[in-house]
């Protein structure tokens, strides 16, 4: 039976799309960073720009391409994991050179980071979680760069109403996002990221706290008042002191006397 490339006619509409692919698909990662072995379970979404006289991709082209990026870490020794999330977004991009043509491409790879941390009293381990995103993007002149984003819960105390009650305030959940796009070949790690943007509330959360680690928390909270503008400006700030690249910030207080929410964002 015959195989018709329906993909390659003529569309109606002769409008070329930026961005064309696949989205939301789960599958395995397996990266040896520093010689230790992490395995996620991440969302991949990789897409191509397609031309105005294409009807559409080649869609099975782009899922092959993760498919044999992954399977040479998954199916083969460890040592030929890939040393970076980023550094397989660039594989797979290299496999979709040799499969697609395009002129611009990108693989977004989202997934949780878990990073074990210790209780602040009691010294325990816990393990904590960390959404992350990495980009890889290959431009129409063929050049290379990466976007790195992290999102960080941690917590505020409000500076406004413990100066005008007597050290009586209110406190709440705040959630940082810090991004970095930089060249591919930039050192920058997503641990460094979350120590930055975590470091920069008025305490840290954890998973596990027992009693003397809560006592903990909220003696460190209400020495360190802060509005989220102080934490958006902190870790904008610490960021430039430690990353190369284009910084973008966002943090939102979950408010708690409040029915709305409080945002502070700026970038360079």
């Amino acid at each position: 039976m015959p195989i018709f490339e329906t993909q390659e006619e003529r569309p109606t509409i002769r409008e070329p799309l930026r961005r064309v692919g696949i989205t939301n698909l789960r599958s395995v990662a397996k990266i040896n960073w520093k010689g230790k072995i992490y395995t996620f379970l991440p969302l991949f979404e990789v897409t191509i720009d397609l031309p105005a006289e294409k009807k559409g991709i080649h869609m099975s082209r782009l899922v092959e391409s993760i498919t044999e990026a992954i399977s040479e870490a998954v199916e083969e020794e460890v040592k030929e994991a890939h040393t970076s999330l980023e550094e397989l977004g660039r594989c797979i991009l290299g496999r979709l050179e040799d499969k697609h043509p395009h002129r611009r491409a990108e693989v977004w790879i989202r997934t949780h980071l878990i990073i074990p941390r210790e209780t602040p009293a009691s010294g325990r381990t816990t393990y904590e979680p960390y959404d992350v995103e990495v980009g890889v993007i290959k431009n129409e002149d063929g050049a290379f760069e990466k976007v790195l984003r992290v999102r960080v819960i941690g917590n505020t105390v409000c500076p406004h109403a413990m100066s005008n009650n007597n050290g009586k305030t209110h406190i709440q959940r705040a959630v940082g996002e810090l991004e970095i796009r930089a060249p591919l070949d930039e050192d920058i790690t997503l641990e460094d990221m979350v120590d930055t943007v975590e470091s920069s509330f008025s305490s840290p959360t954890y998973t596990l706290l027992k009693t003397p680690d809560e006592n903990a928390v909220v003696q460190r909270m209400f020495e360190n008042p802060k509005f989220v503008e102080d934490v958006a400006r902190e870790i904008f700030s610490r960021a430039k002191e430690r990353f190369r690249g284009k910084i973008h910030v966002k943090v939102i207080s979950n408010e708690s006397i409040h029915k709305h929410d409080v945002i502070a964002e700026t970038w360079n």
